[in-house]
Order: structure tokens, then sequence, then C-alpha cells
């Protein structure tokens, strides 16, 4: 009956069939293949044709259009982006830093973890695989990147002593290594979950490429994947990374290698002893051929992070994919190649010798063709059977035009090239107009600059510092670190920057403590080969010599001293007055007191000499009375002398008077 049908099918697993781990790792791929390749494939690979300069047939913009030639400007553009990101970041040599959180002595540790990696990023060519990831950031919107785990025989040349030291051997000594490495991943070998904006919300991601047949039965020789019957994949030109090459089918394997969780049922069909109790479970699982399981695991990381790290050129809200330099000045780059091509096509016509001939004229079998020295037979007279003809002239406004356009693309990606834009960043703007158009594209540059280190560089130093620690942990020391980016301004802002700091220092002396601080800032910002030795010079001059610093020192203690015995002396004097007032003070107050003492010691004195000498006293009494007569008696004999000559002078005045009164008379 239809009740029991329905209960037996209730009972079901609901997928109705057996899936494998495999299958249901397989499926999510094709879904997420067949979104790609609806809304970006055929978008991605326009964009790189376009910085390529390679013409397709879907590349027309008309029927009639027949020229096939493809403006750089896009690819300049690309270039130039590429290079300022690049510069600002690896321009300095050392472009990253690390700093131990715990400080104090572990900063040492910190030190030599920075100095380490940037070895080992070096032997590995980090840094190329970034510059390839940024042109892959710059032409599709997005740069990827897959981190991977090799064991290497790290090989050195060595000296061995040997026969007790009588003889001596040369070699190579060889040291197994785990070293961690960069594979830049382009668009079209990359799956990811569709509604995903970033690799950590994923439910998983995937790298579908294909790889060489001697690599994966390398690997299945070590162990790491499984035994099995490899089988030649069948040709996909969606994943070739140029599809219009001729495909080489021979000796490869399509390897599909995912990285997300996977339900734990499935998993502990393949795996042992798995860890939590969540229905999901972080692991990787790797598949050849869409069929053959090499290896699955549960996540071996310590830190629980899958290896992929990718960054937008530009951020689309909302989406995973993000917006480039080839997508930017998309329009502008088609609007120039279809300007090119209609005025090169307009050359054939113009340039190209045509003729027009009365076909009823010309001899039977004549080929009509023109060339020179050529001879033309024709029935009757050749001004009237023949005539040459063009289609006039081309536009002298193209030229203009295609100006226009090629400015119009380097507005829209922010790239300038030493012809500048429409003459504002050559000699033909003013210092504001330079200094604005500087300005809006330094902060373009510095948007991209933020996405590349936050989302992509910084995450990579990370996630390759843990994973040496886990594998490496006797050379690299296993402690929390904190990574920062040590990026530096692009070529363009260091040159705007040097002419601000060159304006600055006119306005001050070289007396000025800010001049030797400007000086350095000018030449660390200038791209001289001998710029770190300018700069040791700079801050070996700005320190003190020590023999200077010592007598420096010398005369400044010397002159505290001289200060501080001329302050003791004044301290000194400052008491001594003080005493001295003090004496005075206590004399004048102690003066009555010793008068009294005095006068009653002379009473005393007197009583006792008493009547020795009241003889004596009563002798120098008569003496000095006697004195006192005398001097009474000259003082009136002066008195009268004055009386006598004032009465002569007196008698001599009236006379005096009388005469005049007779001579007036």
């Amino acid at each position: 009956s239809m009740a029991d049908n329905y209960e037996d099918v209730s009972k079901v697993d609901p997928l109705m069939i057996e899936e494998s781990l495999e299958d249901w790792v397989m499926t999510k791929c094709e879904d997420w293949r067949d979104n790609y390749t609806s809304n970006y494939e055929e978008r991605f690979e326009e964009y790189y044709r376009l910085w390529r300069a390679i013409w397709d047939p879907s590349d027309k913009q008309r029927a009639s259009e027949r020229s096939k030639i493809i403006n750089p400007a896009l690819q300049q553009a690309v270039e130039s982006s590429v290079a300022e990101i690049e510069e600002a970041s690896f321009g300095r040599g050392k472009w990253f830093d690390i700093s131990d959180n715990l400080g104090g002595e572990n900063m040492h540790d910190a030190h030599f973890l920075r100095e380490k990696l940037t070895e080992d990023f070096a032997n590995t060519r980090v840094r190329q695989a970034v510059g390839e990831c940024l042109i892959n950031a710059a032409v599709y919107g997005t740069g990827i990147a897959e981190i991977t785990i090799e064991e290497i025989k790290e090989m050195k040349p060595a000296t061995q002593e040997a026969m007790d030291g009588q003889l001596q051997a040369f070699g190579v000594e060889i040291t197994d290594r785990t070293v961690v490495k960069m594979r830049p991943i382009q668009p079209q070998n990359f799956l990811i979950e569709p509604v995903a904006t970033c690799i950590e919300d994923a439910v998983g991601c995937a790298v579908d490429e294909f790889v060489s047949t001697h690599y994966v039965e390398d690997l299945m020789e070590r162990g790491v994947y499984r035994t099995c019957e490899l089988e030649n994949a069948p040709t996909d030109t969606d994943l070739e990374p140029d599809d219009d090459l001729t495909v080489y089918q021979d000796d490869k394997v399509r390897l599909t290698k995912y990285y997300g969780l996977v339900p734990r049922e499935l998993l502990e069909e393949e795996v042992d002893d798995v860890e939590g109790k969540s229905s999901m479970v972080e692991a990787i699982v790797v598949i050849a051929n869409g069929g053959q399981l090499l290896k699955v695991e549960e996540n071996p990381y310590m830190m629980q992070d899958r290896p992929i790290v990718a960054f937008s050129w530009d951020t689309v809200p909302g989406r995973f994919w993000g917006r480039g330099v080839c997508e930017k000045g998309y329009m502008s780059q088609k609007a120039l190649d279809t300007e090119l091509r209609a005025r090169i096509d307009g050359l054939a016509l113009t340039i190209h010798p045509m003729m027009a001939m009365d076909a009823s004229r010309m001899p039977r079998g004549a080929k009509p063709e023109i060339r020179p020295g050529k001879t033309i037979l024709t029935n009757g007279d050749p001004n009237t059977v023949l005539r040459p003809f063009n289609f006039g002239t081309l536009d002298q406004n193209t030229f203009s035009q295609a100006a226009i356009l090629q400015q119009m693309v380097q507005s829209s990606t922010g790239a300038i090239d030493s012809t500048g834009i429409g003459g504002q960043i050559n000699g033909e703007g003013t210092a504001a107009g330079i200094s604005m158009s500087l300005g809006a594209i330094i902060k373009r540059h510095k948007r991209t600059l933020v996405n590349f280190q936050q989302g992509f560089l910084i995450p990579f130093v990370k996630k390759a510092a843990y994973r040496y620690m886990q594998f490496d942990p006797e050379q690299y020391p296993v402690k929390d670190y904190k990574f920062n980016a040590t990026s530096s301004l692009g070529i363009i802002a260091r040159e705007y920057e040097v002419g601000q700091l060159t304006q600055l220092l006119q306005t001050m002396s070289p007396d000025s403590p800010m001049y030797p601080a400007l000086i350095q800032s000018i030449v660390e910002n200038m791209n001289l080969s001998n710029r770190e030795d300018l700069i040791e010079t700079l801050q070996k001059a700005a320190q003190p010599n020590p023999e200077a610093e010592q007598m420096r020192q010398q005369q400044e203690q010397a002159s505290l001293a001289f200060q501080q015995s001329q302050t003791d002396a004044i301290n000194a004097q400052a008491r001594e007055s003080d005493a001295r007032a003090q004496k005075y003070q206590t004399e004048t107050q102690l003066m009555p007191i010793e008068l009294e003492i005095k006068k009653m010691d002379v009473a005393t004195d007197s009583l006792q000499a008493g009547e020795a000498d009241d003889k004596e006293f009563e002798r120098r009494l008569k003496v000095a009375d006697r004195a006192l007569k005398e001097k009474e008696l000259g003082l009136k004999m002066q008195e009268s002398e004055h009386r006598m000559k004032r009465e002569d002078g007196n008698v001599a005045a009236e006379a005096q008077v009388m005469e005049l009164r007779n001579g007036n008379r």
C-alpha cells in the first residue's frame, strides 16, 4: 500500500544513496565550479587577454572590424599598480616585523625569529611568489596562494677532519629540514563556497588543478598519499593557465585538494579516533581525477587554520572575488581599442590604391590588380575606362579622442606613468594641481596596500611561523608573537614626500635640532643604492664623539664645581655678615652695663685713692682756675679791639656820605 511505501522510504537515508567522502567533496566542488563558470569565467578570461594583449574573435566590437590591435594602456596600469605595491612592501628589504607579547628578555627570541623567517623566505623564493599573487589580484581582482610544507634535504659544503687530524675531507653536509613554501593559485584553479566572503567563513575551499604524474607518485613513495593506480586525466581547458595554447595531455593528474569541514560520519569511515563531538570536522581531503581518494586526515596544524591566504585588490561588499585593475579600466580600454581599430581599418581604405573600371571594355581574362609596373589593356581610351579613387581622408579628431580615452584608463585605474594624467603630473601642471592629483593617487594605492597586508601578507607570515614552530621546534622558539607589516610608501608617494620635506628644509637653519632629522627622512625616502650607508653615516654623525663627550662631561663637572665653590663662598660671607651683625647687636646691648661697671670701678678706685689725691686735686684745680681767668682776659681784649674797629669804620662811612652830599650840591 501507499502507507507502507511511505514508511519504508522514511527509514532510508534522506539522500537515498550511500555516499562516500570523495563523492561528498566532489559534489561540493562541482557545484562551486558551476557557479564560477556561470558568473566569472568568461570575464576573467577577457581580463587575461586584455592584459596579455591577446586578440580573440569574441572581443570584436563590430562585425566589420578587421584590425586586431590592443592598446597597452591597461597593461601599463596593471604593471604600474603592481610595482607600486611591491615597492611599498619590499622596497626597504625588511618587509615584516615580529614583537613578543610577553616583552622583556623574550625580545631576543622575537628578533631571532624574524631573522630566521626572513632567511627561509628568501631560500624558498616567497617574494617572487608574492609578486605573482599581486599580478593575479590586479588582473582578476583576487590574489590567492596555498601554503605548502615540504621535506627537503638542505645541502651545504663542509670540511671534516680525518685520520686524527692529519687529513681533511671535503664534501657536502646534508640536513633534513621542513620548509614552508607559497604556491600562487589562479582563479580558475580555486573553488570556494559562493556565499562566503573570506577563507575562514566558508564551509570549505578547494584547489583544483593539473599536476605532473611524477609529483603524485613521489608523494605516494614517501607515504604521504595512498598508493593506487593513476590514470591520465581527461583534458579540461578551463583549468589550464592559458586556454589559447595547445594543451599537453600526457603524464598529468587532476588533483583536487579540499580544505574545510566534512561530515563526521563520512570522515570516521576513513579515519580512526576523530576528536570532538561536532557533526562537522575540519579536515584535509586530496582526490585524484575526481574519484581516487589519495589522502584524508583531520586538520593537522596546531592552530587549526586553513593553508590558504587570499586578498582582494579592491573589495566588493558581500563577495569573495574582488575588483582588479582590469575590471576598473575595462570600459575605457574597450573604447580605446575600438577607436584605434576603426582608425586602422579606415587607413586601409584611404591609403591603399583602388581602381574603378568599365568591366565591359576590359579584355577577356584581364586580372583587375594594381601594382607598380603593371600594364593594363583597355578597349578604348584608358581615361574613360579606368579611374583611381579613394574614400577621402581620416578625421584628425581620432588622435585627440584616443588621448582622452587613454586618460580615462589611467583615471579609472589610478595608475600613472611618465606621461602623466593630462599634463597635471608633468611640467604643465601647477604645484597645487600636482599635489592634489598625487594625493588622490596615493590614497587609492594605500587602500590596496591595506587589503594586501592585512588579508594576505601578515596571515601568511603568521601561518608560516606557526608551521615552523610545529614541525621544526628546535630552530624556532614556540611562543606567542605579534606580527606586523613593515610597509613604506611607494615610488610615487616617496617622490611626493621628498618634495615636501625639501620645501620644509628650506624654511629652517642648519643649526635647528630638526635639521638632521629632516635630512635623514629625505635620504630614507630616496631610492638610492647606498641609502643604508648614508643613513648609518648620518646616525653616526648625530652621535657624539666619546672623547668629546668625556671632555664635555669633565668641563661640565668643573663648571659645576666652580659654581658650587662660588656658592659656598657667598654663603660663608653671608654667615660672617650675620655673625658680625649679631656681635654688634650684642655689644650694643652690653655697652650700658659696661659703663656702669666702669663707673662703679672708678668710684671704688677713687674711694681707695681718697685722701692721697686731695692735695693733687687742689693743685690741679688752682691751675685750671688760673687758666680760665687768663682766657677770660684774652676774650675781653679781643672784644674791645673789635669795638674800636667798628667805630672807626662807622666814622669813615659817615665822612664819605658827607662828601657825596657836598658834591651833589
